[in-house]
């Protein structure tokens, strides 16, 4: 960098700045004035030099080659070309430099600022080229040549969602113009990037105008239909609950009723302001489109793609209506499943408060109510979390074994079937969802004061016993096992939970996919077995167990689990199994064509799951 009287801060450029001037030397050596914005030669890199001796005056503008002066002044010479060095040793040679200069064949023209009333003659060659181009200057710092034009797509609103949306457009290389009613209000709102300015001129030159605004406000747009016609509008509104219920027809349809000159789309609608700020590896990729044009339809389509996410084609613009109830639903593959688990939840904690509160209460007189916000619900929930884990693999049973009996895959299922096995996947994570609370409500069982009156009175009663050693080897043992099964259920459980995410289940192909959700899912169920065993011991087969002639509760939850453990164990015999693996590539009992399995009867079953 160049700086007035200062020293060169970098090595010599290879081509010599635009803006320099020479030093003249008067007689003697001597220095004379120095015209504004004067440079030291040693601040410039090694010196070009001039044709012939030029005076301050024949200073030339860039491009052009300074000519001497008819009435040369005296003494006037150029710099000595070679490089002086600085510090002490560079004054002493300066000082020292005679009268000697270089000759006219070592000296080059230099382009020098044009100065009023000096004449110069232009010329071209490489000094006519700036030293750094202006895209350069304009870089947004990427490596990536920016292109010459980016195509401009129109925005009407102001809103949240507008604002996110030219953040993104912006983002993605578009050049966005923004419509407002304010612009001077709302333009410190959206990017630097993006021209704010009024509706009327915001759709003149964008062929794909984003309508970011409500149903109500469409009507105020018909002034534009001139200049909207032929353009393409891309509706990005959603309805209320309310709307959607009371309009016959979508957004979308309204809209297009409204322009029949324009090609209406519609798409981003499931797109949230704060997805469209953060990008698509933090929400949801999918973008529905309709529209009854298809090229208007694949000129929005090649926009998502720019933008990051994912086009989905959902066909006609009456697919709108349809469309715009996407955000409406409030977690729909969670409905039946949600509804299930509220339903074993309450079922198991009215049958626990009866057999553990209310039952003491009436024959014994105890008052235990104090158990029903720890103790009832932590026996509640391992409950719940063990038949629901059940239910996920019983319906694969249950499919297996229509299967067989109608000996081909090539009939449906019943609708209720069906369902059930659509909603594995949330049943499974409610599954651990409540296994995940029961380990944490039992370690805060020691927690409870209840518990710690109950230890003080159990030392008093040994003390008057005069019991100096308690202690029950077998239900050490038990208790042992019990709490080491539980930790590698849950664990397995964990497992499974997180492969259920879709981050992690699009990283594993389906044999892993299978081994985890299939195989360690059917271990999980057998640990979670084995665990129910193990706290149950021999009191299913103790009376006092049995209170109000009801089961302990463990009894209940453990139908389910053993038939779906017997079933799969009935799946593995050779000759079911090898007729399971048969139907399911492909065999039919009826049919004429003969099937012939694999001599590799292991390939064959890790390969029949179609």
């Amino acid at each position: 960098m160049l700086r007035a009287g200062g020293t060169q801060k970098s090595s010599w450029p290879a081509r010599a700045p635009e803006f320099c001037t020479l030093q003249p030397w008067g007689e003697g050596g001597a220095p004379v004035r120095k015209p504004q914005g004067w440079l030291p030669p040693s601040d410039l890199g090694p010196p070009l030099g001039l044709q012939g001796q030029a005076g301050i005056e024949d200073l030339a503008a860039p491009g052009e080659v300074a000519q001497p002066d008819k009435q040369r002044r005296a003494g006037w010479r150029p710099r000595p070309p070679q490089v002086r060095p600085r510090g002490r040793a560079g004054r002493r040679e300066r000082r020292s430099l005679g009268a000697e200069s270089p000759s006219a064949a070592d000296l080059q023209p230099l382009p020098l600022l044009r100065v009023a009333g000096w004449r110069a003659t232009k010329t071209s060659g490489e000094m006519d080229k700036p030293l750094i181009s202006r895209r350069l200057v304009d870089s947004d710092g990427s490596l990536a040549e920016a292109p010459s034009e980016a195509p401009k797509v129109g925005i009407l609103g102001s809103g949240d969602f507008a604002r996110s949306l030219a953040t993104r457009l912006v983002g993605s290389g578009f050049g966005v113009v923004v419509g407002s009613r304010n612009p001077k209000r709302m333009a410190g709102l959206f990017p630097s990037a993006a021209q704010v300015t009024f509706q009327e001129e915001a759709v003149g030159s964008p062929e794909v105008i984003f309508v970011a605004m409500f149903r109500e406000h469409y009507s105020s747009l018909c002034s534009l239909s001139s200049q909207l016609a032929g353009k393409i509008l891309v509706d990005v509104s959603n309805p209320t609950e309310q709307e959607h219920l009371q309009h016959r027809e979508s957004n979308a349809e309204y809209l297009a009723s409204l322009f029949p000159t324009c090609s209406v789309v519609k798409a981003f609608n499931v797109i949230s302001a704060w997805t469209l700020q953060s990008g698509p590896r933090d929400g949801n990729r999918q973008v529905p489109i309709c529209s009854d044009q298809p090229e208007a339809k694949r000129t929005v389509s090649e926009m998502v793609h720019a933008m990051g996410f994912t086009p989905v084609d959902m066909g006609s613009l009456v697919s709108a209506r349809e469309v715009e109830a996407m955000p409406l639903r409030l977690l729909p593959g969670w409905k039946v499943p949600a509804l299930l688990t509220l339903g074993l939840l309450v079922f198991f904690y009215a049958y626990n408060f009866v057999r553990d509160v209310l039952h003491p209460y009436l024959q014994e007189g105890k008052n235990k109510f104090y158990k029903l916000p720890v103790s009832v619900v932590n026996t509640t929930l391992p409950c719940v979390a063990y038949v629901l884990l059940s239910l996920v693999y019983l319906p694969g049973v249950l499919a297996a074994a229509l299967q067989l009996r109608r000996g081909t895959k090539y009939r449906r299922f019943p609708d209720w079937l069906d369902h059930w096995l659509q909603h594995r996947k949330q049943i499974g994570l409610l599954s651990f969802f409540c296994a995940a609370l029961h380990a944490l409500y039992s370690f805060c069982l020691p927690l409870r004061r209840s518990h710690r009156y109950d230890l003080v009175n159990l030392a008093v009663k040994q003390v008057l016993a005069n019991k100096s050693h308690l202690w029950v080897e077998e239900e050490v043992w038990r208790m042992e096992i019990y709490v080491s099964l539980g930790v590698l259920a849950l664990g397995t459980l964990s497992l499974l939970a997180v492969t259920s995410l879709p981050s992690i289940a699009n990283s594993l192909n389906w044999r892993e996919f299978s081994f985890v959700q299939s195989t360690l899912g059917f271990v999980a169920l057998v640990l979670s077995t084995l665990h129910t065993l193990t706290y149950g011991w021999t009191r299913a087969f103790e009376e006092s167990r049995y209170k109000f002639y009801l089961p302990p509760t463990f009894t209940l939850t453990l139908l389910v689990p053993c038939v779906v453990i017997l079933a799969r164990g009935l799946f593995l015999l050779p000759c079911v199994s090898r007729r399971l693996s048969k139907i399911r590539r492909g065999w039919e009992k009826d049919g004429a064509i003969k099937f012939t399995l694999p001599m590799d009867h292991t390939l064959a079953q890790k390969t029949s799951h179609v």
